[in-house]
């Protein structure tokens, strides 16, 4: 009926659309309760991502539906304010915003519908009961990410909140989002029927897509489970990106149509919105993914985007569930009529007046881009949109404030309605709209149920053709549905699957169909007699990833040929080397002032005992056993304790000398003459006993270790008891403590040599590299450990070379003039009357 005089209107106004109209203004009425809105009056956000300042977030392009739905909210309140019998005496107003399909837009409008009624802030109290949002309800958003974001916040005061497109099940617990409502149906009662479309025709091996978001993860997580409990097996399941000016969304898509392809399936399940749905079926068509049947869902389904992709009909055949809506007459009418009043420059100026008592400028997010299009730009969407679940919601908050302002169908009394009163009466009682029947189940949402479509080509024409019903069961009209097949009859829907060697069925759910070709991890392998599982490998095998038989591992250990060895070796020899040539030179100049004043004979027992400590290397590199694991601690404790015992009795006789000069001629003789070889040999025979200690509580042992290493068994000594280590070790520290109490404070006279200098340091060195040794070697169970023990040896007589005797080599070859009786007799003594002078 209305066709002709829509055609007239559309004629009309692309014609006078040549200058900007006044629609932008058209989204804010005062009244005496305002009805906020959050519609998608646009999309493609500017680079979130490069924000830097909290700053307004602009859209790019204009989204027609979401225009529509807006027009649909303020028809609504238009119709109810004319209205006699609903709200008679009281006005509605309403204040509807952008958000851009982005939650960092609806947040914006949301805070702003929190704010106390009048002001522009938001008010911190302990008590909200009294407290007056500037909106008594609040009409969307249309996407379950966004209602996730603002049922939250709109709980928290108990604002009424009326979803017209948010199907997300996690948004049916009512704990959490108590004053979330919906007039949509559930994605859980959307996945029951695509359930039922599937067994109807017999399809249990299918594909599945959704989009990464709220809506397509959340969709496709309980299909998913549901579709198990059905016999239903999936080939594949993938996630498609939303983002898609992220250089990586164009590989994924690419990745998701290999895998589409490579299981054989003729079925693919989609959920997702307009766009990621469009990006998918442009890549189908031009990667030549075979025809296939296209189930899927009112997000994308009806879309004239995806519908007027090049070269759709090659996709196969596409089915789909969208919701049941009625009609919602005289909407474009109204729609026609605003454009033509949005042209008039008084029906604007009122516009603006009531925008100027709106206060309007406290947030300037309504569709700017809406002064700029037509009737003509809008009339296809205008057309086919699905307004009813707008108008449910609005007439949904209408019928709960009548009930709780007590209003009859004369009047309603002049009375304060908080924002939270009206909750008990949107869970009351059905309401009726044109004459259908409405109310909020327990889970706060209605169920109106969903028709099956077919898209339909005649000509290159697209119709959307119903074929089928959904309510509490399926009825399909399978005569209508032309499937893409040679005989346009259903295809069917088999696993033509087959594993690779290496690879075996991993089952998933409880249908033997349903499997993927998972690779053998490393260290099992794939038998013939059982291809469900993989076999672990013996203890002494191993074997790569996809593998259908195991190796057997290779020894390691720190071998004589590698590089790292003959580094070692290098430094070895160096250090062996030096300390000879130090032991030469020493038995040469045996009788002079230094060497007697620095030990005498003593001196070259240390150097032999450090040769001895250098050599013991070679017990760390080569195949160990249990007998060279016992071996090694007790050589490098002896050995240093060898040449520690020396430095004991030389710091002994500092500390006579220095600390008791009264005492120490009679004591002088067991430090300074043969008795201090007794000395030696005490020390040597306590470290003797602590190794029988150390055998007696638990040595060294070998142990082979499969583990560490991939593809090789790893000997390794390893400490049995650390006890037993420590109390063998031990006997060397508190040697070397004793001498580095003695020597430490030791002062000489600028004109004698500090003998007592150079044992400090060499003892300075050896406690700073066993603190290093000691946090290495207990970690360490590779070859590393025996690099890190031969490198502690080297690097402790390097230090003791280093600090005590290459200092002495100095003063022998270069500086003859100082190795004299007056320079080194007596040296640790101190001249009290020199220093204090």
């Amino acid at each position: 009926i209305m066709v002709p005089d829509l055609l007239l209107c559309l004629s009309f106004g692309y014609a006078a659309a040549l200058k900007p109209t006044c629609l932008s203004a058209q989204f804010s009425r005062p009244g005496d309760y305002i009805i906020g809105g959050l519609f998608p009056f646009g999309m493609d956000t500017i680079n979130l991502t490069a924000r830097s300042e909290p700053t307004l977030v602009v859209c790019e392009r204009l989204f027609v539906d979401g225009l529509i739905w807006a027009l649909g909210m303020k028809f609504a309140i238009d119709q109810i304010n004319n209205s006699t019998s609903l709200l008679p005496g009281v006005k509605l107003g309403y204040d509807i915003y952008d958000t851009c399909f982005e939650p960092v837009v609806a947040l914006q409008p949301s805070l702003l519908f929190l704010t106390r009624n009048g002001t522009a802030g938001i008010g911190v109290l302990c008590n909200y009961t009294h407290y007056q949002p500037r909106v008594a309800a609040v009409i969307g958003p249309h996407k379950s990410d966004l209602c996730l974001v603002t049922a939250k916040l709109f709980s928290f005061l108990l604002i009424p909140q009326v979803s017209y497109g948010a199907s997300s099940e996690r948004l049916s617990n009512t704990e959490l989002y108590p004053s979330f409502y919906r007039t949509v149906p559930s994605d859980k009662n959307l996945v029951a029927a695509v359930v039922l479309l599937l067994n109807t025709f017999g399809w249990n091996w299918i594909a599945t897509i959704g989009s990464d978001d709220e809506y397509g993860r959340g969709a496709q997580g309980l299909f998913l489970s549901t579709a198990g409990n059905h016999s239903i097996c999936i080939a594949f399941e993938g996630l498609i990106p939303t983002d898609l000016a992220d250089p990586k969304a164009q590989n994924q898509l690419e990745d998701t149509i290999k895998l589409i392809n490579n299981t054989k399936v003729n079925i693919i399940v989609l959920f997702a919105f307009s766009q990621p749905a469009q990006a998918l079926l442009e890549h189908s068509i031009r990667m030549g993914l075979s025809q296939k049947v296209w189930i899927g869902t009112e997000a994308w389904i009806l879309s004239d985007i995806a519908a007027s992709i090049p070269n759709i009909q090659s996709i196969g055949t596409v089915l789909g569930f969208i919701m049941k809506a009625g009609t919602v007459p005289g909407f474009q009418k109204y729609v026609a009529d605003l454009f033509t009043s949005v042209q008039q420059d008084q029906f604007c100026q009122e516009s603006r007046e009531f925008n100027h008592h709106m206060n309007s400028d406290v947030l300037e997010t309504h569709c700017k881009e809406c002064d700029h299009i037509s009737l003509h730009d809008v009339s296809s969407t205008l057309s086919r949109s699905q307004i009813q679940p707008v108008y449910v919601a609005v007439y949904s908050v209408a019928y709960a404030l009548h009930r709780a302002l007590g209003c009859t169908h004369r009047a309603c009394p002049k009375a304060s309605v908080r924002s939270w009163q009206l909750l008990r009466f949107m869970n009351t009682l059905p309401f009726k709209v044109n004459g259908q029947s409405f109310r909020f189940d327990q889970s706060h949402g209605t169920n109106t149920g969903y028709k099956l479509i077919f898209w339909s080509w005649k000509n290159g024409t697209l119709t959307y053709l119903p074929v089928g019903d959904y309510g509490e069961s399926l009825y399909i009209n399978k005569s209508q549905i032309q499937f893409h097949t040679a005989d346009q009859k259903e295809p069917t829907s088999a696993c033509f699957r087959h594993c690779k060697p290496g690879q075996f069925k991993r089952i998933k759910g409880f249908n033997l169909c349903c499997y993927d070709c998972t690779d053998c991890p490393e260290n099992t392998f794939w038998s013939t007699k059982d291809s469900s599982t993989c076999t672990p490998c013996l203890e002494h095998q191993w074997s790569p990833v996809r593998s259908t038989q195991c190796y057997d591992r290779s020894e390691r250990y720190l071998f004589w040929n590698e590089p790292l060895t003959i580094a070692l070796l290098m430094l070895m020899s160096i250090t062996v080397s030096l300390t000879c040539l130090t032991a030469v030179l020493f038995v040469r100049n045996l009788e002079t002032p230094l060497v007697q004043a620095s030990g005498g004979k003593l001196n070259l027992f240390a150097l032999f005992t450090l040769l001895l400590l250098c050599l013991s290397c070679c017990l760390y590199i080569g195949k160990p056993s249990n007998n060279l694991c016992t071996i090694q601690q007790i050589v490098y404790a002896l050995c240093l304790n060898g040449c520690f015992s020396t430095f004991f009795i030389k710091s002994l006789e500092v500390t006579l000398v220095t600390e008791f000069p009264r005492c120490a001629p009679p004591f002088l003789h067991w430090v300074t003459q043969r008795r201090a070889w007794l000395l030696v040999a005490l020390c040597l025979l306590a470290e003797c006993l602590l190794c029988f200690c150390y055998l007696h509580l638990g040595p060294d042992y070998l142990v082979a270790d499969y583990k560490s290493l991939p593809t090789e068994v790893l000997l390794v000594c390893n400490t049995k008891s650390w006890l037993a280590f420590a109390l063998m070790h031990g006997c060397n520290g508190c040697l070397a403590c004793v001498c580095f109490l003695c020597t430490f404070m030791v002062r000489t006279s600028g004109k004698k040599y500090n003998i007592a200098r150079g044992i400090t340091f060499a003892i300075l060195i050896y406690f700073i590299i066993w603190i290093f040794f000691i946090a290495i070697f207990a970690t360490l169970k590779t070859v590393l450990r025996s690099v890190t023990q031969i490198g502690t040896i080297l690097t402790t007589s390097l230090g003791i070379l280093g600090t005590y005797y290459i200092p002495k080599c100095y003063i022998i070859l270069l500086r003859p003039d100082l190795n004299t009786v007056d320079y080194f007799h007596n040296s640790i003594k101190e001249e009290p009357e020199e220093d204090s002078q």
